[in-house]
């Protein structure tokens, strides 16, 4: 088990984003304490805690801590699954960075997957839709990544409510490793 302080550096929801991300892609779990320790409003947001049950359901993990509010949580994956899901923030919190924490674990899936994310499409602090359609993708499609994303509704702050629709197909060649958590 890997232990994060999540007050290092800024201490913002990437460190959290990111440890979900590689703890998808490596079968490693991890503790992270002091998450968003550098906010005004510390803890897990409804965005945070969003992308935290995204990647828990799709890498059939076990969670501790996955509350409003935590300043904790320990995150142990099991494998990735392939398949339909919906992820819905709830407010205009950035459903952007919900799909770009489940987006690598996806791309090493045994199969194509479809998700619909719901909440804010273009947030202040966080890449908008566009920026994620018109260049992030492109790059990541030269690489060889087969991913789609459509907008269907518009998301902003304060009352969010938007909808996008990924459609990401697994990299050849790039399954992920044998299950390694020892929960």
């Amino acid at each position: 088990m890997i232990w994060i302080d999540g007050s290092f550096g800024e201490g913002g929801g990437q460190i959290l984003r990111t440890a979900l991300s590689l703890s998808l892609a490596t079968g490693i779990p991890f503790r992270i304490e002091n998450i968003r320790a550098g906010r005004k409003n510390t803890g897990l947001l409804r965005q945070h805690l969003t992308a935290v049950r995204a990647a828990a359901e799709i890498g059939s993990a076990e969670v501790e801590g996955a509350t409003l509010g935590s300043s904790a949580l320990t995150f142990s994956p099991g494998a990735v699954r392939a398949g339909e899901y919906r992820f819905a923030v709830g407010t205009a919190g950035s459903g952007t960075l919900v799909f770009q924490t489940i987006l690598p674990a996806l791309l090493r899936a045994p199969a194509p997957s479809r998700v619909i994310i719901e909440g804010g499409t273009h947030n202040e602090f966080a890449p908008p839709f566009d920026f994620l359609a018109t260049t992030l993708l492109p790059l990541i499609r030269r690489m060889g990544a087969r991913v789609s994303l459509t907008l269907e509704r518009y998301g902003f702050y304060p009352a969010g409510g938007g909808r996008f629709v990924a459609v990401i197909e697994p990299c050849p060649g790039t399954e992920a490793p044998p299950y390694r958590s020892s929960r």
